[in-house]
């Protein structure tokens, strides 16, 4: 007998400033590539949706704090930040603009269709390293899902964002007591190094287990405050 395996289908391709980034299906999944780079499919979301979780807890009793989530992605944390009537402003900064447009009326929508629409949300179409380097808003949370993790960045440049000088824009961007929140398909003690080394305080990994290899982790650390 011969075995039947399913064969990705692109769903679309497009060219930008930052390369080709592709959506596909394959099987039930979606799936998004960058410059043929596999980012992320819409096959858990455990691990993007405790992103949110572990800064919204982190920050204890808040009324309404605002949140700026670094990367769409497909939509888990976006929609999983939008089902918590705690938070108030949710706002997303999003480079690629096929990525916006799979959500706004593309495969994307069923997934994420009234966390977009929900009042409190703002999507913004910008590279997330220029936007905390030059936005003049401060957040009580920020949450950064734009690379594989700080030790396996999608873009070139990328890594800067995770350096002590830009750490050191993230806790521009953040209020006094706020918390940065950090996803990575691979636990790394040297970041939760650099995040001590840049001033940031309760620096702690969570683990979400995988069923094979090394589990995803998301890295917390509070600006002092």
């Amino acid at each position: 007998m011969t075995a039947s395996y399913d064969i990705p289908v692109v769903l679309d391709r497009r060219e930008g400033p930052y390369g080709e980034v592709v959506l596909r299906r394959h099987g039930e999944l979606l799936q998004i590539i960058a410059n043929g780079c596999f980012l992320m499919d819409t096959a858990d979301g455990r691990s993007e949706r405790l992103l949110v979780d572990a800064a919204r807890e982190a920050l204890g009793p808040h009324a309404e704090p605002n949140v700026l989530i670094g990367g769409l992605g497909v939509g888990f944390s976006l929609a999983h930040a939008a089902a918590d009537p705690r938070w108030g402003a949710i706002t997303v900064v999003e480079r690629e603009r096929a990525i916006i447009d799979w959500h706004l009326d593309g495969p994307l929508a069923a997934l994420s269709a009234y966390a977009i629409t929900d009042p409190r949300t703002e999507i913004v179409e910008r590279d997330l390293i220029a936007y905390v380097n030059e936005t003049s808003d401060t957040f009580n949370a920020l949450c950064l899902d734009i690379d594989n993790g700080p030790d396996w960045t999608v873009t070139e440049g990328n890594d800067d964002l995770y350096s002590p000088s830009g750490l050191t824009s993230c806790a521009r961007v953040l209020k006094p007591g706020g918390v940065l929140a950090v996803w990575s398909a691979q636990p790394s003690p040297e970041f939760e190094g650099t995040l001590w080394n840049a001033g940031f305080q309760q620096v702690r990994t969570e683990e979400i287990p995988v069923a094979r290899g090394v589990p995803d982790v998301v890295h917390i650390a509070v600006r002092p405050g």
